[in-house]
């Protein structure tokens, strides 16, 4: 299968994901980067750039995840598959904080997908804290 990821398959991603990254939940609409489909397994990887493979992703954890597919759990050390959009439910991974403000991760998945991709970056940090008290975040 190609890699071009046509503007049908871009539009059917995007709608999935209800227009936020499937790995954090920020919002395209505050974006200062426009998001990226991102292969949940990496071409490199053997991934295929088919629906079930792709993902709605920030920039900048498209950067940081790379080709990555585990990383390690920091609590106990061993290592785990990231968290995979197409097959796992983000409650049951994540939770925010108090204040929203933080993604935190509940399982070994959770845990190792907050450090590998940095969704917890300073400015994404700074950003949640400024859409929760406009009441715009987290979203629905």
């Amino acid at each position: 299968m190609s890699r071009r990821i046509s503007s049908a398959i871009r539009t059917a991603v995007e709608i999935r994901a209800a227009n936020c990254c499937e790995y954090c939940r920020s919002q395209v609409q505050f974006a200062l980067q426009a998001f990226s489909i991102e292969h949940i397994i990496p071409v490199s990887q053997g991934g295929e750039t088919a629906l079930e493979n792709l993902a709605l992703a920030c920039q900048g954890y498209n950067n940081h995840k790379y080709n990555k597919i585990s990383a390690i759990d920091p609590l106990t050390g061993q290592m785990t598959g990231l968290f995979n959009p197409r097959q796992q439910v983000w409650n049951e991974h994540f939770a925010w904080n108090e204040d929203c403000s933080l993604a935190i991760g509940l399982t070994p998945i959770g845990r190792a997908t907050v450090e590998a991709l940095k969704l917890n970056r300073s400015g994404v940090v700074n950003l949640r804290k400024l859409l929760k008290s406009i009441n715009r975040h987290p979203p629905d």
